[in-house]
């Protein structure tokens, strides 16, 4: 057994699990806690100020606990908002998760793209200044999600969620005529970690075809880049899975893929 380096993935709920799939299968020498802040789910109802007060504590006591070599902020809200505190507080590196307009900007044809998010993140200052930044002449369209997450979260527990309630989320992010393919959206940002658990559902309700960006892939390459190579001898480590509400997940067969297939404590 080698010297496995500990990785803390946190998100406000079970979003972070996207996030969670792609550190793994990048870092499979790693131990892996993953961590559900569902006490205070979702952080779209909560202001600024709460959700910083919530949450740069919250991780003072998890770092106590743990002892993390790393920890993934897997949650756009938390990350635009508490990223700074959190770096400012404590010494162990965080990688956090913001809306991938850049690499969105830079992939659009018809320089046409939207950013799904939640009300939160769209409208924060930090996502503004992205678009600022890296829009690359792009015309951006900001889309507030009210319940795409809370969605998210039902069907991953085993709940029906109808096409209808997935569609009324989705349908602002197309823009453009439907029979025109060089003047319409061709490039969704993924802008809340719940998404991707939704992507086969939206893919097949979506008007037309377009560009799902999800950042997973790219928080993956730079947790890798953080921790250096893995050992040569690389040994699948363990696995663990919090709610701060302290309920016991019942998830494990739904959890097992998105660990790698760990069992999961």
């Amino acid at each position: 057994m080698t010297n496995s380096p500990t990785i803390l993935v946190f998100d406000s709920g079970l979003g972070g699990l996207t996030v969670l799939r792609e550190v793994v299968a990048a870092r499979p020498d790693a131990h892996y806690t993953y961590v559900a802040d569902d006490a205070f789910f979702p952080y779209g109802h909560h202001s600024e100020d709460e959700i910083i007060a919530r949450v740069v504590p919250l991780m003072g006591e998890l770092l106590g606990t743990h002892d993390p070599d790393l920890v993934v902020i897997a949650c756009n809200t938390a990350s635009t908002l508490v990223l700074s505190h959190l770096r400012a507080a404590y010494s162990v590196p965080f990688v956090g998760t913001v809306p991938a307009i850049k690499p969105a900007c830079a992939r659009s044809k018809t320089r046409r793209v939207s950013v799904l998010g939640t009300k939160g993140t769209v409208k924060r200052e930090y996502t503004k200044a992205l678009i600022r930044d890296f829009a690359q002449g792009c015309e951006v369209t900001l889309v507030g999600s009210p319940e795409l997450a809370s969605l998210a979260e039902r069907e991953l527990s085993g709940q029906a969620i109808s096409d209808g309630d997935i569609l009324t989320e989705l349908t602002p992010c197309f823009v453009g005529d439907a029979a025109d393919a060089g003047a319409r959206t061709d490039t969704v940002v993924l802008a809340c970690t719940h998404y991707p658990l939704l992507l086969d559902r939206m893919k097949k309700l979506a008007p037309w075809p377009v560009d799902w960006i999800d950042p997973a892939p790219a928080i993956a390459r730079r947790v890798s880049d953080l921790l250096g190579a893995p050992s040569s001898s690389i040994a699948l480590s363990g696995a663990e899975m919090i709610f701060t509400s302290n309920r016991v997940h019942g998830l494990s067969a739904t959890l097992t893929p998105f660990f790698g297939g760990r069992a999961v404590a």
